[in-house]
């Protein structure tokens, strides 16, 4: 792989993103009412959890629910590039099927991360203090940058499917929706758990709730959820780079 070409490539990509207003949308100011709403809404309705508010409560789903729309904006980018002729352009360039590839995972795995860090920071602002120190809070995030590649490849399937950007965003949501109501926002019960085993939000909600909780970083819980998704995230993006390979350029 060429760094200098993924590095060329990532620069393209963001500056593409930056330049589309629903894009800078979903990506910044998304994050940012949707903390502040539940931060100022819910910070003195008491949970579920003793001595915890509900916005307390739901921190470590906000932070999984800001990698998951990644996955509509991945479907979007992926379909308009076919759309605009660009992925033909780049077949017959030097630039590889890796590097392009690699370059998008780049891409959307920063953007994650500047969109995780717009939680927290508006988190921390409103009140919320997690526990588990520097090291928990270091962990937290590799848990949701996993979830951000997970959600790449799954923004790859999507454009495999979608014909146009149009249908993307409305295909996405198969894939968006079942994580929010049951990898993030809503109290998992017996009953809702057997779903909520398939969804990789679910495991990364689990461990991060667990590491604010002040629970010992060397539970073997929070290292299974680790193992697990980073299977399914490894699994999911192999399928997403091969269907779209094979089928997505069209």
């Amino acid at each position: 792989m060429n760094v200098q070409r993924i590095y060329a490539l990532v620069q393209m990509e963001i500056k593409k993103i930056i330049r589309e207003p629903a894009y800078l949308f979903m990506m910044l100011l998304l994050p940012l009412v949707l903390t502040l709403s539940f931060g100022l809404g819910m910070g003195s309705v008491p949970s579920s959890v003793p001595g915890k508010s509900q916005f307390e409560f739901m921190v470590p789903g906000l932070f999984s629910y800001a990698c998951i729309f990644i996955i509509m904006i991945v479907a979007q980018v992926f379909s308009e590039d076919r759309e605009q002729g660009l992925l033909k352009r780049i077949n017959v360039t030097p630039t590889t099927s890796g590097e392009f590839m690699g370059s998008n995972l780049i891409t959307n795995t920063l953007l994650s991360a500047v969109q995780v860090a717009i939680v927290a920071i508006c988190a921390f602002l409103i009140g919320f203090r997690a526990q588990g120190g520097a090291a928990g809070l270091a962990l937290a995030f590799l848990f949701v940058m996993i979830l951000s590649v997970c959600s790449v490849g799954l923004g790859l399937i999507t454009a495999t499917i979608a014909k146009t950007s149009g249908a993307a965003t409305g295909i996405s949501f198969v894939f968006i929706l079942p994580q929010m109501f049951f990898g993030t926002f809503i109290p998992i019960t017996e009953t809702t758990r057997p779903i909520a085993m398939f969804l990789p939000s679910y495991y990364v909600t689990d461990a991060i709730t667990m590491i604010f909780n002040g629970v010992a970083l060397t539970e073997v819980n929070i290292w299974f959820d680790l193992i697990v998704v980073l299977i399914i995230s490894v699994v999911i993006v192999i399928i997403g780079i091969l269907l779209f390979k094979r089928y997505g350029k069209a």
